[in-house]
Parts: structure tokens; sequence; C-alpha cells
């Protein structure tokens, strides 16, 4: 039973941290000079930060997916909405860094945090730890769609 529980850990953290991988490489790879370029809030988190949060909340999400996927209880569908909701992360960057589409980014947005509260709903009547760990990366994606749609509004 241990091995299952570690190699299911490792399976969740994998997928998750390739949608951060894939995510990531567009951002690096297509981020500039254009970014550097927009009109920027004065809430604007330094670039520094992004990696360090990102990192936490990937972190977050694999333990809250992992700990409901132990349960014996679980719904099948709740896992595919997790992984449905990393291609919209993961869609955000390309659309955001790689395609400059700055508010097709903003509906990828708005459908990422509706399957992010969809989860904590759906983890909450089956593992209460599992909802308590997605409402970080809830507001750090609400954060962004405030910071998204004011790139929007000053570009």
């Amino acid at each position: 039973m241990l091995k299952n529980k570690f190699l299911s850990f490792l399976s969740f953290l994998s997928i998750t941290f390739s949608a951060s991988l894939i995510g990531g490489l567009a951002t690096i790879t297509f981020k500039e000079p254009w970014y550097s370029l927009l009109n920027k809030p004065a809430f604007n988190p330094p670039d520094w930060i992004f990696g360090p949060v990102w990192t936490s909340l990937y972190l977050m999400m694999t333990v809250s997916i992992w700990l409901y996927w132990l349960k014996d209880n679980r719904d099948m569908k709740t896992v595919y909405i997790y992984f449905i909701h990393l291609v919209f992360n993961t869609t955000w960057s390309i659309v955001f860094f790689v395609f400059h589409n700055m508010v097709l980014a903003l509906l990828v947005l708005i459908i990422l945090i509706m399957l992010i509260f969809k989860l904590i709903l759906r983890f909450k009547r089956v593992k209460i730890l599992s909802a308590y760990l997605m409402i970080p990366y809830l507001l750090w994606c609400s954060f962004a769609l405030i910071l998204n749609t004011s790139l929007i509004i000053l570009n």
C-alpha cells in the first residue's frame, strides 16, 4: 500500500509539474522583450516572485489531488477535471506569452478560475484538506485576473 501511495504521488507530481514546465518554458522563451515593453499597473509583482509562488502552488495542487485520490469515495470525474484544469493552466502562459493575446488569455483565465472553484467544491465533499490546499491557487489566479485585466486596459 505504501508503494502505491508513493507511486501515485510521483505520478501526480510529474503530471502537475509537466504543466509547470511547459508554461515556464513558454514564458521564458517568449516573454521578452514584449512583456518589458508593456505598461504595467503599480501592483505588478517583481519577476522574481513568480517562480517561488508558482512552485509552492503546484506543490499544493499535487498534494491536493493526491490526498483526494487516496480516498475510497473519490470520483474519477473530479480527477479528469483536475487534468483539464492543468491544460487551461498551461494554455494561459502560451496564449499570453507566446501569442501575446491578452484578451484570449483573460478568457482562458476565467475558465481556469471556474475549474479551480469547481475542484474546490468537489474536493470538499471527499477530502476537506484537498479543498483548502487549492484556495491559495484560486486567490493567486484571481489576482492574475485583475493583473491581466489591468494590462489590457493599460495597453
